[in-house]
């Protein structure tokens, strides 16, 4: 018979024969303690306390107190603590257990200082108590008093006061703890050791955790568990890959931990297949293990991956959490897939997570990448307690989708919050103000950076402002700005300015910007392709032909443009003139027929953005069936009912022919859509496209 289910039926006893039974009182309690159950240790007080017992010891009481503080029970906890006529230091220490357990710092520490007779428990579950809330100060107060009043300093005190040292990487005081430890002979004590493993990794000191680690008496999997993790933190996961496998070779068995850490590891490497192989011998597959796995999926752009492994995830009947939730709507975010989105986000829903914050600015980003900034709007109101992490998402969720002075008001209204903003804050605040063409306050805005807010402006800081100034016609002062950086400018910074300069007609600069992307990033196709689109722009056919050659001697091949459109949670992706799609015919015909209509109601092809020397004809034929028009007549034959838009996604910047021919579709046929090129989304409604012809 199940212990939990024979405990049931002892105390089901007590109350059918509902008479006093000391002896089976101290039997019950017993197999509470040991089972930890907080359920029938309740009703076992309660059979007490209706029949008005009142022990002769505090044995019982003791017990009860003790199940209720192992299970987090506070209010029950104090109830009896409370009503207990006799109390002892078991008593007391139990009651700090309940404190400590439960976080109430404050109550610990009041209740520790009305303890008449306190032990080294007293002591050392106070200081665990504050090193689990971080307050490092009064951990060592107490553990300074505990020395002085002569009371027994054992391995788990030391162990404790490390735990808080570590928490707020405390290095300084955790070295001295360190002094103490080695001059009364712990050092080779295995918890105390793998504290002080653990103290010198998460605080920079790898070198010094490996040199502890290595001099470990008994390394158990906890020792290599901290080991590999330290290595992960400290940024260095192939020594976590290369202490793995030492830790197979000694015979120590990996745990969930260990595995979790690895598979990190090899996801941080890139070594996707490698993970896959060490996921695949893992016999309980756990939460976090399967979690690990969906989220390295995602850090490596294999969203499509994690979304079927969340699939085997549910089919294998493990339970995902909020970490896993958010990890998968991610992947919808990045996939800007709308319709795996709003499942999740309903799995969420009966899951009841989807009003954690970390779920919730999940589903901010997502439904804001999908073009939804409403719908994540609706969400974001819904956030009780909002992070940064929240504000940022909705900030950036209306920048992307043309709603920028939203944004702009949304981080007023952050810092009226006392919302302290961060370096991602900015970008938003940044990519607003490029958008609206707000030049002066932009500037304003970066300058507050460092004057209001402390923040150090990184690369992706000035690549908008060199965006905003260059926007406006100001690339001198773009080119000044660059000049100006505190550091190297990387390949970010180079590439907006030639993105700017080609914006511009401005050779000279664009020439500058290339020449330094040409040495930072030989193999990238963009810089060579951007500089000769600016040479064709001005009939340079010779320079063209230039760029070609180089680009061929090099073997630096083209990027494909595509674009895709997902019909009932199946993506189709175009290339330029796709003729490989099943439905092909049908797709020409219908775009074909889109294009009459639109040239009857005055719309030309633009045919000077076919930057190759080539006839009329060749040119009217290479810009009429880009992708994201042929993926647009799919989404329209397939969807022809006109209350949803058309979703489409392109992996390049939209042209300005397409982009002025999605905004005659949506006035002539009637149609919403949304598109999201690489630099942001496009809502055309009515023959106006929310980007206001700046993207």
């Amino acid at each position: 018979m199940n212990p939990k289910h024979k405990l049931k039926q002892a105390v089901d006893s007590l109350y059918r024969h509902s008479n006093v039974n000391p002896e089976a009182y101290t039997r019950i309690v017993l197999d509470c303690v040991r089972l930890n159950d907080a359920h029938q240790a309740k009703r076992l007080q309660s059979h007490m306390d209706d029949n008005l017992y009142e022990p002769t010891t505090t044995f019982i009481h003791n017990r009860l107190l003790d199940v209720y503080a192992n299970s987090g029970k506070l209010l029950d906890a104090r109830n009896l603590f409370d009503k207990m006529p006799q109390r002892d230091t078991f008593t007391y220490n139990a009651m700090l257990k309940a404190y400590s357990k439960m976080g109430s710092a404050d109550d610990l520490q009041g209740l520790f200082r009305s303890i008449p007779c306190r032990d080294s428990v007293s002591y050392n579950t106070v200081i665990a108590g504050f090193a689990t809330k971080g307050r490092v100060n009064e951990a060592l107060e107490v553990f300074v008093e505990m020395q002085k009043e002569g009371v027994e300093v054992t391995g788990y005190s030391y162990v404790s006061v490390l735990n808080a040292c570590s928490r707020v990487l405390d290095l300084r005081r955790g070295k001295q703890v360190h002094g103490k430890i080695v001059a009364c002979g712990l050092v080779f004590n295995g918890f105390v050791c793998n504290a002080l493993t653990d103290l010198y990794a998460k605080c920079g000191e790898i070198d010094a955790a490996r040199w502890l680690f290595d001099r470990m008496r008994n390394q158990n999997v906890v020792s290599w568990n901290l080991m590999i993790s330290g290595y992960m933190k400290n940024g260095l996961p192939e020594k976590s890959i290369e202490l793995f496998s030492e830790m197979k070779l000694s015979g120590v068995k990996p745990d969930v931990v260990t595995n979790s850490n690895v598979l990190g590891a090899f996801f941080q490497t890139r070594r996707i297949h490698e993970a896959q192989k060490l996921f695949a011998k893992i016999e309980k597959k756990d939460t976090i293990s399967w979690t690990t796995m969906i989220v390295g999926h995602v850090q490596n752009g294999k969203e499509e991956d994690a979304l079927v492994l969340f699939n085997d995830m549910l089919t294998a009947s493990v339970k995902p959490d909020k970490f896993t939730i958010s990890s998968v709507v991610s992947s919808c975010a990045r996939l800007a897939s709308l319709f795996y989105g709003q499942t999740i986000h309903g799995k969420s829903v009966h899951m009841g997570v989807d009003n954690d914050t970390l779920v919730s600015s999940a589903l901010v980003d997502m439904y804001s990448k999908c073009g939804e900034p409403t719908e994540a709007r609706k969400i974001f109101d819904t956030i009780h307690s909002k992070s940064t992490v929240s504000w940022n998402s909705m900030i950036l969720g209306y920048a992307q989708n043309g709603k920028d002075l939203e944004a702009l008001t949304l981080y007023e209204e952050m810092l009226n919050n006392g919302i302290k903003p961060d370096s991602i804050t900015f970008v938003g605040v940044l990519s607003a103000c490029i958008h609206e063409g707000l030049t002066e306050r932009g500037e304003q805005y970066f300058h507050s950076l460092t004057k209001q807010h402390g923040i150090i402006p990184t690369s992706d800081h000035y690549a908008c402002l060199i965006n905003l100034l260059g926007r406006s016609g100001c690339v001198d002062k773009a080119v000044e700005t660059i000049k100006g950086m505190p550091y190297k400018p990387d390949s970010l910074i180079w590439s907006t300015l030639l993105s700017v300069c080609k914006l511009n007609g401005d050779i000279e600069h664009g020439e500058m910007a290339a020449k330094e992307l040409f040495e930072l990033e030989p193999y990238n196709a963009e810089p060579y392709i951007t500089l000769s689109n600016m040479y064709a722009a001005n009939g340079r056919w010779k320079d063209v032909a230039a760029m070609r050659s180089i680009m061929n001697s090099n073997k630096i091949k083209k990027f494909a443009a595509f674009s895709w459109v997902e019909i009932d949670g199946k993506v189709h992706k175009f290339v330029s003139e796709d003729r490989a799609h099943l439905e092909s015919e049908a797709i020409y015909r219908e775009l074909n027929r889109i294009i009459r209509k639109l040239l009857k109601a005055g719309f030309t092809p633009n045919k000077n953005l076919v930057l190759h020397d080539v006839g009329d004809d060749e040119k009217r034929e290479s810009i009429c069936y880009h992708s994201e028009k042929l993926a647009l007549a799919y989404g329209l034959m397939k969807k022809p009912d006109g209350r949803q838009p058309v979703r489409i996604l392109k992996n390049i910047r939209v042209c300005g022919d397409c982009h002025l021919f999605m905004k005659f579709v949506s006035r002539i046929i009637g149609r919403a859509i949304i598109l999201r090129d690489s630099n942001r989304f496009h809502h055309f409604v009515g023959g106006s496209c929310s980007c206001k012809d700046l993207w």
